[in-house]
């Protein structure tokens, strides 16, 4: 297909919009500013003639509707649409995911010029010329495969928004955005119509559970920072809404609302209108483009410095991307969230708005809350869980069955315990034809303190026991995966006796996917980990830090600390896997969570890898 649309109704009343376009009747493309006008009057007339118009309108189309504006030169279309005589079925997926289909992204901007242009902005504000400022910078990546598959893993990691996949010939958009730019239906001739925008403004990273959300939720919601951000973009959004709307029609019905999206927390407020009778769609796009979240405020000077700091046109992000209706109505997104592909290059935008109070650490780090949904498209990946199995019994099987549901339940991936549950007895049974039945309900948990593996003493500095079993029987190292579309595999590997004690080193540089779900949640998507897995064959792991300085885990395993006499182990908030033998030890009352700073490792007393496969071992650090 040429064009798939999914958006949600922005009113919360009916379904999606979810179909499907292919072959236009004629196609409409504006390749300077003086086109882009007529193109959209076009659009205008064709809609209200009975056909569908999708398309999309380039950051730098703006010079079209204001010459005070400041955009860089483009060498592509500024606005292309494709008119269509029906809307066809959103089509069915036909195979399964294809794994060569991946983006292999690289950032185009330094943390150094990234403060850099952080302090020229709060000059510029403090001088008086601006309140806010969107910055942004492109990521530029490798592309390989089927871009159709890219945007359906985009479209999972980001769904319940304004998802477009366009292919213009020139170029392919595929937008996940989440954000509504505006929503017009016009009325009857001689009537107004009535307008709805709702600006976005205001970040905060997913929690680990839901009671974590609604925590941080409303620290969102009472951040002065947040909330003075979202508030400078919903005056300039009524100052602009008022150029088109009637006599006191301008409303904020709805402010400071919090969307909880895979990936992030984003803030977003209503502006609505009824516009003047004979308001055309060339008309709202003169009153609103570009979005002001994507600006900045005032958006004249907001333009100018964005064009002095990004040094390439933003194309198609940061513009606007939507359908037209028979009939007439509109509804677009802000194009952010939204992967641009020209042959194998793949470029793609983040960024956020800068206030007087915003901090280059703090907007650094929402960039890469930001990239999260790019994470999960990129390349295929599956979710795990590794497996002790003994005796034709596999350790604490109902808690990592729990903990996989819960991943699956956050990234969207088909969940069938019955499927699961008969993949896993093929294996045992496989390996043990001779062993106990593992037929649901399953009685296989084996608690810590009746498994071989070490259990841990408060009062004592190494770890109680062997590391290792003492049966006469095979052990095995289980991976069971989970793809997604609910398939289930299970693999078998020797597992050899551990080592103990263990030395770990310290990693050289902040572990700055601390807070990435693919931490949070045991994947296959491991580049990440493996970044700082050692290369010294006598180191057995890396012991992992924030960049706050407060210690994490491992790359394969939690780690436990003697500390002021008693063992603990790092905080969830701290950025780390909720290991399954971190979570027993913690229900024992074997361990405690606490912060442990990596400027507190001269004091501790004693140190130990834990995972659930191996249990506790003794570990050191090299001093």
């Amino acid at each position: 297909m040429q064009v798939l649309l999914d958006f949600c109704d922005p009113h919360g009343q009916q379904a999606a919009l979810r179909c499907a376009f292919d072959k236009p009747e004629q196609t409409l493309v504006a390749h300077t500013p003086a086109l882009v006008k007529p193109l959209l009057e076009a659009v205008d007339a064709l809609a209200k003639q009975g056909f569908w118009c999708v398309g999309y309108v380039h950051y730098e189309a703006a010079l079209a509707f204001d010459d005070a504006f400041k955009v860089h030169a483009t060498d592509g279309p500024l606005a292309w649409f494709g008119v269509y005589d029906k809307a066809l079925p959103w089509p069915a997926e036909t195979s399964n995911d294809d794994d060569a289909t991946r983006v292999q992204w690289q950032s185009g901007l330094s943390r150094p010029d990234f403060d850099a242009a952080m302090d020229r902005i709060h000059q510029a504000i403090a001088a008086g010329d601006l309140y806010q400022v969107n910055y942004t910078a492109p990521l530029h990546g490798e592309f390989f495969g089927d871009p159709q598959t890219l945007f359906r893993r985009l479209h999972r990691a980001q769904p319940q928004g304004y998802a477009a996949f366009i292919n213009s010939g020139f170029e392919q958009v595929l937008s996940v955005s989440p954000e509504l730019f505006f929503d017009w239906q016009n009325g009857q001739a001689g009537q107004g119509g009535q307008l709805l925008t709702r600006p976005m403004k205001g970040t905060a990273p997913r929690g680990n559970s839901a009671a974590e959300d609604a925590t941080l939720a409303a620290a969102l919601v009472a951040s002065p920072k947040e909330r003075a951000e979202n508030v400078m973009i919903v005056d300039l959004l009524r100052n602009d809404v008022s150029r088109i709307a009637q006599p006191h029609s301008v409303k904020v019905p709805h402010i400071f609302t919090v969307q909880t999206l895979p990936t992030v927390l984003q803030m977003v407020s209503d502006v609505t209108a009824a516009t003047r009778p004979g308001t055309t769609l060339c008309d709202v796009f003169g009153a609103l483009f570009p979005c002001g979240s994507i600006t900045g405020a005032p958006k004249v000077q907001a333009m100018r410095m964005i064009e002095a700091l990004e040094p390439t046109p933003r194309g198609v992000y940061c513009g606007a991307i939507g359908v037209v209706r028979p009939g007439g109505r509109a509804t677009f997104n802000v194009a952010i969230r939204t992967v641009t592909l020209r042959s194998t290059s793949a470029t793609c935008g983040i960024g956020s708005g800068i206030t007087a109070d915003a901090t280059a650490e703090a907007e650094w780090r929402e960039w890469r809350i930001k990239r999260g949904f790019l994470a999960r498209a990129s390349e295929s990946f599956k979710l795990l869980e590794t497996l002790r199995l003994e005796g034709g019994i596999f350790h604490h099987l109902e808690a990592h069955l729990a903990r996989l549901k819960r991943a699956a339940v956050h990234f969207g991936f088909p969940f069938d315990e019955e499927h699961i549950g008969l993949t896993i007895q093929h294996l045992r049974t496989n390996l043990d034809p001779c062993g106990a039945d593992l037929s649901l309900p399953w009685s296989t948990e084996v608690g810590p303190t009746t498994s071989p593996n070490t259990v841990l003493r408060d009062s004592e500095a190494t770890w109680s026991g062997s590391s290792t079993a003492r049966s006469d029987h095979r052990v095995w190292r289980v991976r069971l995966l989970l793809d997604d579309k609910g398939h289930a595999q299970a693999q078998a590997f020797a597992l050899p006796p551990s080592p103990s004690p263990v030395t770990l080193q310290l990693a050289s540089r902040p572990f700055d996917e601390a807070h990435s779900e693919f931490t949070r949640f045991k994947t296959t998507h491991r580049a990440h980990y493996e970044a700082f897995a050692p290369t010294d064959p006598a180191v057995f792991d890396t012991l992992l830090h924030n960049e706050a300085g407060e210690l994490t885990e491992c790359t394969r395993g939690n780690v436990a600390l003697l500390l002021n006499g008693r063992w603990v182990t790092p905080l969830l908030r701290c950025g780390l896997l909720d290991g399954i033998g971190r979570e027993m030890y913690l229900k024992e009352g074997r361990l405690i969570e606490a912060v442990v700073r990596v400027d507190d490792l001269p004091r501790v007393q004693a140190l130990a890898f834990i995972n659930s496969l191996r249990g506790g071992l003794d570990a050191r650090l090299p001093r």
